[in-house]
């Protein structure tokens, strides 16, 4: 099949060239940009060199549907509300890693980003690319809306407790953080080597956009979910995000109930990994990697359940669960292509 990659020179598109570059099916046709045209992707990024030498070109829809089976938007928000629907011809099928399909609420989607929203027949043909959780729908799809990258570790961490009913879904909290290329590359004061190194921020206290997209879900898994407590914060790191959830559960149990719970909930799961019990998760141990990797503990003293997920926000909370719904969309194994194991050290 072949592939095209728009919004290819931001983090998330050459992370999507790296995958695609050494897929088994796709093949990358071409990688397009809003701002640039006909200039080569190692001008950008050098390391490229001798791997990819398509040049990035501009938007042309009409012509990128007659060439592509799979287009991968990874544009900014505000973006893919107008691209989308477009590329939704000739068969094309359309992997949406922007926020602009995520919320089913136009209103909401409003409110949140502040930007106009897409038609409502786009947003109710997106189907929300939670893998894990959403295989049936992902198969059958023709456009995706991948999962940011917070609610991605948020929601894998949350959903067995949440789904068996062993936590109270009234008072979730979940304290985030993650390395600076979540922000991706454009400038800002606050991810400058100077503000950010031997640093630690949190941001958009009580205001993030992944909010309405956890609260969705998470109502859509159990409709007595409260208004949840999200707070992210800028880790000095380039890559990974770390996320602590904390709930009341319901009835006492201990961790050896729970972690049986995890382990069946993701026996199927190629890409999500309980550690064993007392052990917790690092961000060092999923990154470069597709991985979700989780802990748990069941604090008798408080009666709270205390769950870890990490995953690289660049894979598995970007162009690695991309490619992963891409290959459920057309049939193939859901790890081809992402096999790679974490980078480590």
């Amino acid at each position: 099949m072949k592939a095209a990659v728009i919004g290819a020179s931001g983090y998330g598109g050459i992370e999507l060239i790296r995958l695609l570059s050494n897929h088994p099916e796709f093949h990358l046709q071409s990688i397009y940009s809003s701002s640039k045209d006909q200039v080569p992707v190692t001008e950008d990024y050098p390391h490229l060199q001798d791997i990819c030498a398509l040049p990035l070109v501009q938007i042309e829809p009409e012509e990128i549907t007659q060439t592509a089976d799979v287009v991968f938007l990874a544009v900014p928000s505000g973006a893919s509300a107008s691209l989308a629907p477009q590329l939704l011809k000739n068969g094309t099928k359309v992997v949406d890693l922007s926020g602009d399909l995520r919320l089913k609420d136009p209103e909401n989607y409003k409110k949140w980003y502040k930007k106009e929203p897409a038609l409502p027949a786009v947003l109710q043909q997106a189907v929300y690319g939670l893998t894990e959780w959403n295989r049936d729908q992902i198969q059958s799809a023709n456009l995706l809306s991948n999962p940011g990258c917070f609610p991605t570790a948020a929601l894998l961490g949350i959903a067995p407790a949440l789904q068996a009913e062993i936590i109270d879904p009234a008072w979730i909290i979940i304290d985030a953080k993650s390395g600076v290329s979540g922000a991706g590359r454009g400038l800002s004061q606050n991810i400058h080597f100077a503000e950010m190194n031997d640093n630690f921020q949190i941001y958009k206290v009580n205001q993030h956009q992944h909010i309405p997209e956890i609260q969705q879900q998470l109502n859509l898994w159990h409709t007595q979910t409260g208004p949840i407590t999200f707070s992210a914060h800028l880790l000095p790191v380039t890559r990974g995000i770390m996320t602590t959830i904390y709930a009341p559960m319901k009835r006492r149990l201990d961790t050896r109930d729970i972690h049986r719970l995890y382990e069946e909930a993701y026996a199927r799961d190629h890409f999500v990994r309980i550690r064993p019990i007392g052990e917790f998760p690092s961000i060092k141990a999923v990154t470069g990697s597709n991985f979700c990797d989780i802990g748990m503990d069941a604090d008798e003293r408080t009666g709270r359940l205390t769950i870890v997920a990490v995953i690289d926000n660049l894979m598995k909370g970007a162009a690695g669960q991309a490619v992963q719904n891409a290959n459920l969309m057309f049939g193939l194994e859901e790890t081809a292509g992402l096999k790679n194991f974490p980078l480590y050290p």
